[in-house]
């Protein structure tokens, strides 16, 4: 089976792969709602929340999109130090808010005192945070955020994205007091694109009800209605409602806190291993993401050449993103990854290296 150190969309483990062949039910009915129910309130161990789990037929795109046009009815605070955070600060704007930037170099973590500073001068109905910039291979210290941001403005709803972090990291929604994390299918949980998922707060859907021009589709009051009933308001992502099922039996008997130390363990075997070949990491130590590493380019690897090579052992990397593509590169491990994995990956790569 070829293997992708890639940040999404990652390998997905045959089992699950299969689950999505089971024959299409009408979604309306009561074996379908069955499924949709138990994927939703097994989610929410993932998400360590004990509010409900929103399923999306979307990217984790389109749920920044909603909690932009369900939260804020003018004003928002876009915390900004990579390129998925400066999308949702671009998703903000495009959508008609008053919509302020903060922002950070690259390779610097979210400060929380700034935010805190900033949200207490202007004030703000919310902020957009993203926990682990897949960009950059920075974790954002959004619980001391949030800690620093209640403290000032209490009544300001916390936006989060864990795109590709959520199931290798762990975020406690409920204890850091989060009102919207979020998350896609395709990185760290394992599946194919096009499932989104949301855990969300009931003060946020209280916000929500306050707030016009929410849309149709991405409105969290209708998705809400109907999850309470087990369903959706259109037709969901049956195939991949099917494999989500299938996947978080699979992380449940893992085990979570087993599952966040395995991530763990890979990225410190990455950062190991970029040591030992004389490479440095691109983030910050004490803020590297458990899920993806970027390392910094110091040998001048042509990583289109390395890639080239990698393929023909079944394996593949990622470049560097945006203005970073050749200055660093990226290793991925999440989702389906082990220990093992990534030992041929480097053991590859180290052959590479002496050509």
């Amino acid at each position: 089976m070829p293997r992708m150190f890639v940040p999404g969309p990652v390998d997905v483990d045959d089992e699950v792969l299969g689950a999505q062949a089971q024959p299409m039910l009408p979604h309306r009915s009561k074996e379908f709602e069955e499924i949709f129910r138990r994927a939703s309130e097994k989610a929410q161990q993932l998400f360590i929340t004990q509010s409900r789990v929103l399923l999306s037929a979307s990217s984790g795109t389109g749920l920044q999109e909603a909690a932009i046009r369900n939260f804020v009815d003018k004003k928002v605070l876009s915390c900004v130090n990579g390129a998925f955070a400066d999308r949702w600060y671009d998703v903000a704007v495009s959508n008609g808010k008053e919509v302020e930037k903060l922002e950070f170099e690259w390779d610097e973590p979210v400060n929380p005192d700034r935010v805190a500073a900033a949200v207490k001068q202007s004030g703000f109905e919310a902020l957009t945070i993203v926990h682990n910039e897949t960009s950059t291979g920075l974790q954002n210290p959004v619980k001391e955020v949030a800690e620093a941001v209640r403290a000032v403005a209490p009544d300001t709803l916390i936006l989060v994205d864990a795109v590709s972090s959520l199931s290798g990291a762990k975020i406690e929604t409920d204890a850091w007091g989060l009102d919207m994390v979020l998350t896609s299918s395709q990185k760290a949980l394992a599946l194919p694109p096009g499932l989104a998922l949301a855990a969300v707060s009931d003060r946020a859907l209280e916000k929500a009800k306050t707030v016009e021009n929410r849309g149709w589709y991405f409105d969290l009051l209708r998705l809400e209605k109907h999850r309470n009933k087990d369903s959706s308001p259109a037709t969901p992502a049956m195939s991949l409602i099917f494999a989500l099922d299938r996947q978080l039996d699979r992380i449940l008997a893992e085990g979570i806190e087993n599952r966040f130390a395995r991530h763990s363990a890979m990225a410190k075997h990455v950062h190991e291993w970029a040591d030992a070949n004389g490479l440095s990491m691109y983030a910050p130590k004490g803020f590297r993401s458990q899920t993806v590493t970027t390392v910094m380019n110091e040998r001048s690897i042509n990583i289109a050449d390395l890639n080239a090579f990698l393929k023909q052992r079944g394996m593949r990397l990622a470049n560097g993103y945006g203005p970073l593509k050749n200055i660093t590169f990226r290793i991925a491990h999440m989702g389906e990854i082990q220990r093992g994995d990534l030992e041929e990956l480097f053991a590859a790569m180290e052959e590479y290296l002496k050509k």
